[in-house]
């Protein structure tokens, strides 16, 4: 990882509010989802304190091999060769091929990360967010091993006849008022003069 020195100004406030974003039980869940459906306990940074913080987080996840075997567990053969050099080129590759296989798999666009926000311990939240998502989406593919998040909703489309769709455009819809109730009748013309009158009379 290279060292980019301090931040300061806008570039410091991007950075705290992407560090205030990252949940350390929200990533906790989310590497314990991972050992379960892996089989096999992660490496942490300090075995005997499991995971610490963000950076604990990262560091865990930074080659991408753990990530390639997950997602070949719920699409087998998404990612043909795992590289497990320590090659900075080729742990990158092995995160790009994890995003492509979330991608084949179901993920939408927006739930995935960069590959710069995990090997640059960058935007660790997005990271967390992804494999939520991709918790959901193995619940509604019928992934029948441990459960990470909310099952991703099934699409429930409705086809209207054309009789059905003309009768719904002669309805008058709440925001825009109501024809009915109250009216102007008994108001004074529009641009007359108002009568004020003394004593009510």
């Amino acid at each position: 990882m290279a060292f980019h020195g301090p931040s300061y100004g806008l570039s410091r406030e991007c950075q705290m509010k992407s560090q205030a974003k990252f949940s350390l039980d929200r990533a906790r869940e989310a590497v314990d989802w991972v050992e379960r459906v892996l089989d096999e306990p992660l490496d942490y940074a300090s075995p005997d304190d499991g995971l610490r913080d963000q950076h604990d987080f990262g560091s865990l996840l930074k080659d991408g091999s753990v990530l390639c075997k997950l997602i070949n567990i719920l699409l087998p053969g998404a990612v043909r060769k795992i590289n497990t050099m320590s090659a900075p080129f080729k742990q990158r590759e092995n995160i790009e091929m994890f995003l492509k296989g979330c991608e084949a798999y179901g993920l939408k666009p927006q739930d995935l990360f960069q590959v710069n926000d995990l090997y640059e311990n960058k935007n660790l939240y997005m990271v967390v967010d992804c494999l939520y998502a991709l918790g959901g989406v193995a619940q509604k593919k019928g992934f029948d091993g441990p459960v990470l998040g909310v099952k991703v909703a099934n699409e429930n489309k409705r086809n209207f006849s054309q009789a059905v769709l003309r009768k719904g455009e002669q309805v008058i819809g709440l925001q825009y008022g109501s024809n009915q109730g109250a009216n102007q009748s008994g108001m004074t013309a529009y641009g007359a003069g108002r009568q004020i009158l003394p004593n009510g009379r």
